[in-house]
C-alpha cells in the first residue's frame, strides 16, 4: 500500500465507536487528490488494475468482497458502480439495489433478504442501498418501534462478522453530500426528460427530514463501523472525488486480499493445440 492509499482511507475511516458529526466533514473535500483531470485518469487506471485483482479473485474461487453504498437520495451510488467498476468483468461482479421489502421479504427477518444477496466465493457483491436502510428509514419513518432499532446495530455487526470471518471482506462507503448539492441534482432531474424516470415524489419528503436523516446516520457510522467491517465517509459532491476515492480503496483492500490464480496439477508443455 502506498503512503497516499494509506493517508486516503485512514482520513475517511471511522474508527470504532468514534462519535461523527457530519457538518464537521466538507462534502466538498478534495484535499487528497491534485488536478481534476489527472484524478479521473487515474481514477480510469484504478478501475483496471480493480480488474486485474478481481480475475484472480474470481479464479482463486475462496473468498468474496462485499461494497456497501449507502447515501441519500441523490448522492451517486449508481454513478459510483459505473465509474469505479465500469471495467470489471460482468461474470465476477453482481450489484443488488435494494427497494423496499415484498411481501414475502417481510415475512422473514429483516436481514434475510439481506443474505440471499450476499457474493458468493470468488466475486466481488455490490449492495447499492443495503441492509442499513432498517436503521436508517426505519428509525427516521418510524417503521419499527425504537426498541427494535436499537436491537439491529449489534445485530448487523454480528452478521457482518459471520460474513467476514467465512471469507467475505466488507467495505462501506458513506456518499456525503450537501443539502444544496443535492437539491441542483434533484433540480437537474426534473430539468431533463431524459432523467424524469429517476425523479421520485419521495425523494422530496425525505428531504424534509433532512437533519433527521443526517443524525440517523451519524447514529449507524458510530454504532456500526467496527473493526471488521468499517465505515468511510467519502466527500461525494464532487463526483471525481467520490470515484478516485472509492476506487483507490477498493484497489488498495483486494491488493491486501493477494488473490492468486490456482496452481495447476499438469504441465503446460505436456500439451501442444494442433
Amino acid at each position: 500500500m502506498t503512503d497516499q492509499e494509506r493517508t486516503l482511507r485512514e482520513k475517511l475511516r471511522i474508527k470504532p465507536g468514534e462519535t461523527i458529526r457530519l457538518k464537521d466533514r466538507s462534502p466538498r473535500d478534495k484535499s487528497l487528490f491534485g488536478d481534476e483531470q489527472q484524478t479521473k485518469a487515474a481514477t480510469a487506471a484504478l478501475a483496471k488494475e480493480i480488474d486485474t485483482l478481481q480475475d484472480r479473485l474470481y479464479a482463486e474461487g475462496s473468498r468474496a468482497l462485499l461494497v456497501v453504498l449507502q447515501g441519500t437520495d441523490t448522492s451517486g451510488k449508481d454513478g459510483t458502480i459505473r465509474g469505479v467498476f465500469n471495467a470489471t468483468g460482468p461474470l465476477g461482479v453482481t450489484v443488488h439495489a435494494f427497494g423496499p421489502p415484498s411481501r414475502l421479504e417481510l415475512e422473514h427477518d429483516y436481514l434475510w433478504r439481506v443474505h440471499a444477496a450476499c457474493p458468493r466465493r470468488g466475486t466481488i457483491g455490490i449492495f447499492n442501498r443495503s441492509h442499513y436502510e432498517d436503521v436508517l428509514v426505519g428509525k427516521v419513518r418510524k417503521l419499527a418501534p425504537e426498541k427494535v432499532i436499537e436491537q439491529r446495530y449489534e445485530q448487523i455487526n454480528a452478521f457482518e462478522k459471520m460474513l467476514v470471518e467465512t471469507g467475505t471482506t466488507i467495505l462501506k462507503f458513506m456518499l456525503h453530500i450537501s443539502k444544496d448539492e443535492q437539491k441542483e441534482r434533484l433540480q437537474e432531474r426534473l430539468a431533463d426528460p431524459a432523467k424524469h424516470w429517476k425523479f421520485n415524489p419521495g425523494d422530496l419528503e425525505d428531504r424534509e427530514h433532512w437533519d433527521d436523516y443526517q443524525e440517523a446516520y451519524e447514529i449507524m457510522l458510530h454504532r456500526c463501523s467496527t473493526q471488521w467491517a468499517p465505515w468511510h465517509v467519502i466527500p461525494a459532491d464532487r463526483k471525481w472525488v467520490r470515484n478516485a476515492a472509492i476506487a483507490t480503496i477498493v484497489k488498495a483492500t483486494l491488493e491486501e486480499m493477494d488473490p492468486q490464480y490456482p496452481k495447476v496439477s499438469w504441465n503446460p508443455g505436456d500439451f501442444k493445440v494442433e
